[in-house]
C-alpha cells in the first residue's frame, strides 16, 4: 500500500512573503506545484502545505474563507526530535515575521510551543519523550514519580 499524502490548504494574503516564511523554517516549495495563486510547500515525502491567495482557496469551497489573525480553523502540530529543536524553529520563525500567541507548554513528558505565520494560520511544534510516546503519559509520569495532571486526564 502507498502511504498516504497529506495536503493542508490555508489562506494568505501575501503569497511571496509566506513562502519566505516557510522557506526560513528550513522547510522547501516545489516548484512544479507553485504558481501566482498558490504554493507547495514540502514538510517531508508525504506531508505539504499548500498556502493558497484567499481568493484562489474560495475556489474550492463553498464556505467562507475565515480570516486566521481572527479565527481558529486548525492547528497543526509537527513534531521535533527535542525541546532544543521546538526552540531553533520557534526563533526561526519569529525571526521570519511569525508570532508566538501564547507561552510554551511544558507538561514534563511534552513540550510544545505554539507559532502563528504572519497570516495568523497557527502551527504547533512539540517534542514528546519517547516513553511517554511509547507508553503514554500516566506511564511516563508514575515512573517519574509525578502525578498526573488535569493535561493526561
Amino acid at each position: 500500500m502507498t502511504a498516504t499524502s497529506i495536503f493542508v490548504n490555508f489562506p494568505t494574503t501575501d503569497l511571496d512573503r509566506a513562502k519566505a516564511f516557510y522557506e526560513a523554517l528550513g522547510f522547501s516549495i516545489n516548484p512544479a506545484f507553485t504558481d501566482d495563486n498558490a504554493a507547495c510547500v514540502v514538510l517531508s515525502d508525504t506531508i505539504y502545505f499548500m498556502v493558497l491567495k484567499r481568493e484562489y482557496l474560495a475556489t474550492f469551497t463553498d464556505k467562507q474563507i475565515i480570516d486566521p489573525k481572527t479565527h481558529a480553523q486548525m492547528s497543526i502540530a509537527l513534531s521535533r526530535d527535542s525541546r532544543d529543536e521546538v526552540d531553533e524553529v520557534l526563533a526561526k520563525g519569529l525571526a521570519a515575521g511569525g508570532s508566538e500567541p501564547r507561552e510554551a507548554q511544558d507538561y514534563g513528558f511534552m513540550y510544545s510551543r505554539d507559532l502563528d505565520d504572519p497570516d495568523g494560520n497557527n502551527l504547533s511544534f512539540l517534542y514528546m519523550d519517547p516513553v511517554a510516546a511509547e507508553q503514554g503519559p500516566e506511564v511516563y509520569l508514575a515512573e517519574q514519580g509525578a502525578a498526573p495532571s488535569a493535561a493526561t486526564a
